[in-house]
């Protein structure tokens, strides 16, 4: 095995296999090292909307994805407080349809179809412990394998795609731009036997100070996330001593205004609960000389927003567009950091709104049910997730529905 490329991406799910899938289309080559081995399951959300599908699309690996016979869906209910909104996605690049699979499927397959292109060569078990440097760059990595056998590697540059506590990001001190710590207590669990209200679908709830998600996914299973409050003492304890049942409880609790409740209760958990107590919604430097962050280590944000699997693909791309060897760090910094913030600091934005217990005013309330009113200004609000629209383009419809309004009463 050869030990000097032109990239050395550590971390190879989403974020490292679709960054060597993009670099080989370019004709660099490419060590994908991987901690761990596949197929593994990870904590995380899951959910491409329809933008990203098409992104699969595009990556040629869409088809391998839905062999796995994991459900498509299209259809978004949301309810916050007593506002509903309820409509189906609006289509991008000639897709229509969302997709959350399981990452035990979606990490083996990117990886397998990275590691097939030419110039990528990949690496499982393997552990990262160090960087290594000249002439003030970064120039490589070394690590140890399986076996516990340590090796080094050569590359002009590394990447960081190792998730949200990235071991490279800390090995060469990438600066922390922005942090919002959240105010959740974060919960997920895997049921069979799940119905959806009507039409599969994902259903988003903010009511009080909870929030709970479902998404339709792999194996016949839903995936359901709830949060509550860090400060919350009751809570903490009841998740502490039987999470199962303190799902069920907060939910009956705080969510009886809807159905979500009594169809959970007639689904029946696969596995275990797992939880996260915690977490900054953060945004770090995203490359400086012979190095470069992408993913999670780049930027973590509330899963609430479901953006994470999307900003690693569109990071990939961005990278990959962006490198050339004839332009100085400097460059290729503020040209790979510009349009990452650009495209996806709006984004990060409403999740650190979502991530903190504030509970919506009145006059919000007020607007969420004038936009659930309206086909158009719904289109709208869901097109924001998957970036057919932006928040300005809700902002307008919200004022077109009061011009009509005012228009009725005055006549």
């Amino acid at each position: 095995m050869k030990t000097t490329y032109d990239v050395i991406i550590v971390g190879a799910r989403i974020a490292g296999s679709a960054l060597a899938y993009e670099l080989s289309q370019k004709g660099f080559t490419v060590l994908l090292l991987e901690r761990s081995t596949f197929p593994s399951d990870v904590y995380s959300t899951h959910n491409f909307f329809n933008n990203s599908v098409a992104m699969l699309r595009e990556m040629g690996v869409l088809d391998k994805l839905l062999a796995t016979h994991t459900p498509t869906y299209k259809r978004c209910y949301m309810k916050f407080e007593d506002a509903e909104i309820d409509g189906d996605m609006p289509e991008v690049d000639g897709e229509t349809h969302c997709l959350c699979i399981r990452r035990p499927y979606l990490d083996t397959i990117l990886y397998e179809h990275a590691t097939a292109q030419p110039g990528v060569t990949g690496r499982q078990g393997f552990r990262v412990t160090e960087v290594l440097r000249a002439d003030g760059a970064v120039s490589g990595v070394a690590g140890v394998d399986q076996d516990g056998v340590r090796q080094e590697y050569q590359a002009k540059l590394v990447v960081g795609a190792d998730g949200r506590r990235s071991t490279v990001r800390r090995l060469v001190g990438a600066q922390q731009k922005l942090a919002v710590p959240t105010d959740y207590a974060s919960y997920v669990a895997y049921y069979s036997g799940f119905q959806s209200d009507g039409e599969t679908c994902v259903e988003f709830y903010k009511i009080g100070e909870n929030i709970a998600i479902v998404f339709p996914t792999s194996d016949g299973l839903a995936v359901v996330g709830v949060m509550y409050p860090l400060d919350n003492q009751k809570e903490m304890e009841r998740f502490r001593h039987d999470p199962e049942r303190a799902i069920l409880d907060l939910l009956r609790e705080s969510f009886s205004s809807t159905t979500f409740p009594e169809r959970l209760s007639q689904a029946t958990l696969v596995g275990k609960v797992k939880g996260l107590h915690g977490y900054d919604n953060d945004w770090y430097q995203g490359m400086g000389p012979g190095w470069a962050l992408l993913g999670d280590a780049l930027s973590f944000k509330d899963p609430a927003v479901g953006q994470g699997m999307h900003d690693a693909l569109y990071g990939a791309r961005v990278l990959a567009k962006h490198l050339d060897w004839n332009r100085s760090w400097a460059e290729l910094a503020a040209a790979y950091e510009g349009e990452m913030e650009a495209h996806m600091m709006s984004r990060f934005q409403l999740a650190c709104v979502f991530t903190k217990n504030i509970p919506f005013t009145p006059e919000q309330t007020a607007v969420n049910k004038l936009i659930g009113s309206d086909e158009q200004a719904t289109r709208a609000f869901l097109g924001f997730y998957n970036y057919h629209n932006e928040m300005e383009d809700v902002e307008k419809e919200v004022g077109r529905i009061l011009t009509t309004i005012s228009r009725s009463s005055y006549n």
